[in-house]
């Protein structure tokens, strides 16, 4: 066997056959750059992540440009992707943005909440509830026009200011947030923390109030070295949902010991291990990674990224 042909499948037992990827490194991977990406160089990115089999490319954020300046060119960049035959979410932070990002045709938007209160008070200036009450519009107008609506929540697994968040505490706002009418969940564990028991239990906790698995996906940050162990601990669940960031970009800037997203490459090399179909080309999306590391003038973190581009 040739190195080519590595890593050698060897499927694993009770995993789903297939698994769609939420590429997010053009909205979270790059919101967080301290230099801003030019859109034309950003178009270029999503559409070589589209090439590379990526199906699902949440493109960028209708944030007010004060709060996330490196995506403040959303109305410039948006038209400039839209034909691709893919789906490109965008996250909106109340009913301005959603006016903006419908404006534009957007089909498949976000909000974005937290599990607890400092978080939510840090990143929306608001409580918990205050935050909900605000996107209950949000949702309730999407869903009228028959626009997708994915509710992100973070602060899952733990929180920077607050510790340990227990599990009733992330069910209590994931159920708010499908009750609004969110078609999907995406829970994040925005400082890296959980462990692969810690992910069962949510998961479970979930499915018993209600919350069906094929609702669910997982965002994992990797800042202690489990996001792939606990990505398959969702798997194992039933999840077939998860977010990943070519090259691992991304980090909070709102969550200061958030470091960066499970790498897309490193998720796609484990499935391909395990006989996971995902329809990416890990070569193609290594070289997009590769070539965005150039225009941030610094090294891919992704360990698959690092290992295929060094070899002779």
């Amino acid at each position: 066997m040739s190195v080519e042909e590595l890593p050698m499948v060897v499927p694993a037992q009770d995993l789903p056959a297939r698994v769609r990827i939420h590429e997010v490194g053009p909205r979270d991977g790059l919101q967080n750059e301290k230099r801003t990406v030019p859109t034309e160089v950003k178009a270029d990115f999503i559409r070589r992540l589209a090439d590379a089999g990526l199906t699902t490319i949440e493109a960028t954020s209708f944030v007010h440009p004060k709060w996330v300046p490196q995506l403040a060119d959303a109305e410039e960049l948006f038209p400039l992707v839209d034909d691709l035959p893919v789906e490109l979410p965008v996250l909106v932070p109340n009913e301005r943005g959603l006016d903006r990002a419908l404006a534009l045709g957007a089909r498949r938007i976000a909000v974005f909440a937290s599990a607890t209160e400092s978080f939510a008070k840090a990143n929306l200036n608001r409580t918990v509830d205050e935050a909900l009450a605000m996107f209950e519009p949000v949702v309730t107008r999407a869903k009228a026009q028959n626009v997708h609506v994915r509710g992100y929540l973070s602060m899952c697994f733990g929180d920077p200011w607050e510790g340990a968040v227990p599990v009733h505490q992330v069910v209590r706002v994931c159920k708010a947030l499908m009750d609004m009418g969110c078609d999907e969940l995406s829970l994040g564990d925005t400082i890296g923390v959980a462990t692969p028991g810690h992910v069962q239990a949510l998961l479970s906790q979930l499915n018993e109030e209600g919350v069906p698995t094929s609702a669910i996906g997982v965002h994992f940050h990797d800042t202690y070295g489990q996001a792939l162990a606990n990505t398959l601990a969702a798997l194992q669940h039933g999840v077939t949902t998860v977010d990943a960031s070519a090259g691992g970009l991304g980090g909070c800037p709102y969550a200061k010991s958030a470091t960066g997203n499970l790498a897309t490459e490193d998720l796609v090399w484990m499935l391909q291990g395990l006989g996971i179909d995902t329809g990416v080309d890990l070569g193609r999306l290594t070289a997009t990674s590769v070539w965005m590391a150039a225009h941030l003038d610094r090294p891919s973190p992704s360990r698959t990224v690092r290992a295929l581009s060094h070899k002779e």
